[in-house]
Parts: C-alpha cells; structure tokens; sequence
C-alpha cells in the first residue's frame, strides 16, 4: 500500500479485496496495529502455510 495511514484509509472505504500476513512467534515492540482502530471486517480464511521457523502466511478475503 504505502504506509499504515494510507491502507487504514483504504480498509475503511472497503477498497482492500484481500488481507495478507506473515505471523511471527516473536513479539517486538509496539508497532502499528494491522487494522485500524474502530474497524470491524468479516473476513475469509482462504490459505494458511506454516514455516519451520514457526511464521505462519495468513491470506484473507473480505465476505
């Protein structure tokens, strides 16, 4: 996208037709939040792939 602001902005006006994440089992930090504050999303698990280093690939599909 181009930086949280600009995706939050997208995710909000529904503008966004699939959600992809590498999950780390190392917590660092505080970060930005994925979603946007206030944002309530259906969404569709449509693929899932472990790691052997323990990320796993999250895609996800609006409903």
């Amino acid at each position: 996208m181009g930086g949280p602001d600009l995706a939050a902005q997208m995710i909000r006006a529904g503008l966004v037709d699939e959600y992809r994440l590498f999950v780390s089992p190392v917590m660092v930090g505080g970060g930005h939040s994925y979603f946007p504050p206030g944002a309530r999303l259906l969404l569709e698990l449509v693929e899932v792939r472990r790691f052997g280093n323990g990320f796993v690939f999250l895609r996800y599909r609006p409903r």
